[in-house]
């Protein structure tokens, strides 16, 4: 069947009706959270929502029901239900590669009716068929059957990627350590810097090490040197260790290395079977992919089962957006959210802050996610943005923010949105005597938002004997927006719904700007000038004078430096 077609053209947002009416909105915007909590009994109920698991308080957010009302309709002029819809259509929504985005399919569920095709392909028979694959190599794994070369059983699984290759596996491993087989652990290798791979392997045995290279291409070239480092590493410590001889060396590659990729004869070249190769699909963009064959080192050290309900909460999430009322609509309002934060109320960063140290990567996954889909100028038919595009993520987790930037997000000059999560049961209850842990830590996560929310008055401060000059930088101004997110505990399903949840975000808001959110332009121009600057950084004299002056000077500089190190 052919996939159905996204709109042609993006609507200017700030040509619609409703756009007008949110700046003379925000205007005449008057009041405090501590006013409209005190006028507004039901402000608490009226905003706060759930989808699947997840429990979502957007009620401490600088907006009244008018605001939101007014974003809806704007959510409505610009079409983001219906280009919502091509996107789990599959209409080619990624118009500068002319690609479907799809990566909602990559967990619809076993059976799913009707299967979805595009493009001439059954896309629920492609998914299931690669994930059939990969659970069974991670079966394979996990019971002993496979092997290293020596017939050790693996205790390590190193993935070596970049960018949505590393950047989603190792948070997902992070925030479900307590589901990894015992015995079995990953680790994770991304940087070029010399040192990621040194540090990743320098205690390992390579007797029990097995080695996922990821790339779609593999060509990819911090994926491919760590690759061939490792490589290196394994083959040298097998020769020292077991003896090995250079006639076992193509074997122990072979069963010590697998792939994901579709590169099929590079990954031959390199010295891995090719049937040890899971592949996927152009329509899974990097930082969408990590439930997709990217992420066979999770199926491996957590299981096929944890990573079918992984699999399981994305995909509830994908129906509450894709089939819940706008009004009620989690991933909807919260975008919608973040276009008043940062188009009307000006904020340029925006903070995650995850009460839970498991999820300690998870702002920085969200990085990739928001601001390399989002970071755009261009709308997405070539025309430049007619508004502020992207925000600024960042975060720390728990109470170790608390205590280094909350500073800045309580009482400096700049307005940072934050979203708080939250989960009602430890992975691990501990006590300190009487003192149930968790229930402190939950403590200071309702605290902050509470403080952020209403602060602290002069009179508040003046009543509790403080005078003079102190009064004033112990006075908080609250109105600081916050919005909370809670779930019963983290499990692989709640996990699955928290990514999927800012994907839709991420999504909705580049509706709304009219931008493509599914390319990546931004990052290859750098890649390709450090091909290009190779020559010069080896010391062709040739070389470096063709470049600018700063980086010729800097280059001279490494090369001195180098030579005398």
């Amino acid at each position: 069947m052919t996939a159905p077609t996204s709109p042609a053209a993006p609507i200017d947002p700030t040509s619609t009706d409703a756009w007008a009416e949110l700046e003379a909105h925000n205007l005449e915007l008057e009041g405090s959270l501590r006013e409209w909590f005190e006028t507004d009994r039901q402000r608490a109920e009226r905003f706060t929502h759930d989808a699947a698991e997840l429990h979502v308080d957007l009620s401490k957010n600088l907006l009244t029901p008018t605001t939101m009302e007014l974003l809806l309709q704007l959510a409505r002029e610009v079409g983001v239900e219906e280009h919502r819809d091509a996107m789990f259509a599959g209409a080619h929504i990624n118009t500068t590669e002319d690609r479907a985005v799809l990566h909602a399919a990559l967990r619809r569920p076993a059976g799913s009716s009707p299967s979805l095709e595009v493009d001439g392909q059954n896309i629920d028979e492609d998914v299931r068929g690669t994930l059939h694959r990969v659970y069974d190599f991670a079966d394979k794994v996990r019971s002993g059957e496979w092997t290293g070369v020596t017939g050790k059983r693996i205790k390590t699984v190193v993935n070596i990627g970049i960018g949505g290759s590393d950047l989603g596996p190792v948070m997902v491993y992070e925030a479900l350590k307590p589901f990894a087989q015992d015995g079995l652990e990953a680790r994770f290798i991304s940087n070029i810097d010399p040192t990621d791979a040194y540090a990743s392997t320098q205690d390992l045995d390579p007797e029990t090490t097995l080695v996922i290279v990821a790339s779609k291409t593999f060509t990819t070239q911090e994926t491919l040197t760590n690759a061939r480092l490792v490589r290196q590493w394994l083959l040298s410590g097998l020769r020292e260790s077991a003896g090995l001889t250079a006639e076992q060396e193509q074997e122990a590659v072979a069963k010590h290395f697998v792939a994901v990729s579709t590169a099929l004869d590079k990954v031959e070249a390199f010295g891995i079977d090719p049937e040890n190769a899971f592949g996927f699909w152009d329509w899974v963009g990097g930082r969408y992919s990590v439930d997709s064959a990217i992420g066979t080192v999770l199926a491996t050290v957590l299981g096929p089962d944890a990573f079918e309900e992984l699999l399981a909460g994305f995909h509830a999430m994908d129906e509450h957006f894709a089939t819940a009322p706008a009004e009620q609509n989690v991933p909807l309002l919260m975008g919608l959210v973040n276009v008043w934060n940062v188009n009307f109320l000006e904020a340029e960063t925006h903070a995650v802050l995850p009460y839970s140290q498991y999820l300690h990567r998870f702002p920085a996954y969200l990085q990739q996610l928001t601001m390399e889909s989002n970071g755009k100028s261009v709308r997405w038919d070539g025309s430049l943005a007619t508004t502020e595009t992207g925000e600024v993520f960042w975060g720390e987790p728990g109470t170790n923010g608390q205590h280094a930037f909350y500073q800045l997000i309580h009482q400096g000059t700049r307005l940072i949105p934050a979203d708080f999560i939250a989960f009602a049961t430890p992975n691990h209850a501990l006590v300190d005597g009487e003192q149930d842990v968790h229930e402190l830590f939950l403590a200071n996560f309702f605290a902050q938002t509470k403080a952020l929310a209403f602060g602290k008055t002069a009179e508040e401060v003046r009543a509790e004997g403080t005078e003079g000059a102190l009064v004033a930088a112990r006075e908080f101004s609250g109105d600081r927006p916050t919005t909370s997110i809670m779930a019963p505990k983290l499990t692989p399903s709640v996990l699955g719904q928290l990514i999927a949840l800012y994907e839709h975000i991420t999504f909705v808001q580049g509706v709304v700007w009219g931008i493509n959110s599914f390319d990546q332009w931004g990052v290859e121009l750098g890649k390709q000038l450090a091909k290009g600057l190779a020559p010069a950084v080896a010391g062709d004299e040739q070389a470096i004078s063709a470049e600018d002056a700063s980086t010729a000077g800097l280059i001279r500089y490494y090369r001195e430096q180098r030579q005398q190190g």
